[in-house]
């Protein structure tokens, strides 16, 4: 996988995706790095995490990591610019479910995203090789978080 966030924003996790779904922590919940509370990394607590699944269809490992090895520079700068960070994907090779979990700054930006073309372009590209909705985006599944170590 490339090195640059990036994201499957779809039209299945539009509206399940709300404030009360995702965490976002305080400064004094994490440590400081200068002994006073609150202190480490202010954008700590401002952001919210998220996490959900998706399906490759069968055969097409090889496939979405070289498209994922070759992102789109400019879908991965509207990722940035819609404030989404640290974004993983991981692939569970006996059944080929992926599961993608990231941070996102806002998800009033995050939920903007399937309105760009850019985004819309990229789910034609993975259609081929995944479970998509009838837009082309990826059919998701949001994850509730249940356990969170700073």
């Amino acid at each position: 996988m490339a090195s640059d966030n990036h994201f499957f924003v779809t039209s299945s996790l539009r509206g399940k995706i709300s404030h009360k779904d995702t965490k976002s922590r305080s400064a004094n919940q994490y440590p400081s790095t200068n002994g006073k509370p609150g202190t480490r990394n202010q954008k700590l607590q401002s952001m919210k995490r998220i996490a959900f699944k998706m399906k490759l269809n069968a055969g097409a490992e090889a496939e979405y990591k070289r498209r994922h090895d070759e992102i789109w520079p400019e879908l991965s700068a509207l990722l940035r610019q819609k404030g989404i960070s640290n974004y993983s994907i991981f692939l569970d090779e006996s059944t080929g479910e992926l599961f993608a979990a990231m941070e996102l700054s806002s998800l009033s930006t995050f939920h903007e995203l399937p309105a760009q073309a850019v985004m819309k372009k990229w789910w034609q590209y993975m259609s081929d090789i995944m479970e998509t909705n009838p837009d082309n985006s990826p059919v998701t599944v949001p994850l509730k978080e249940v356990f969170f170590m700073a």
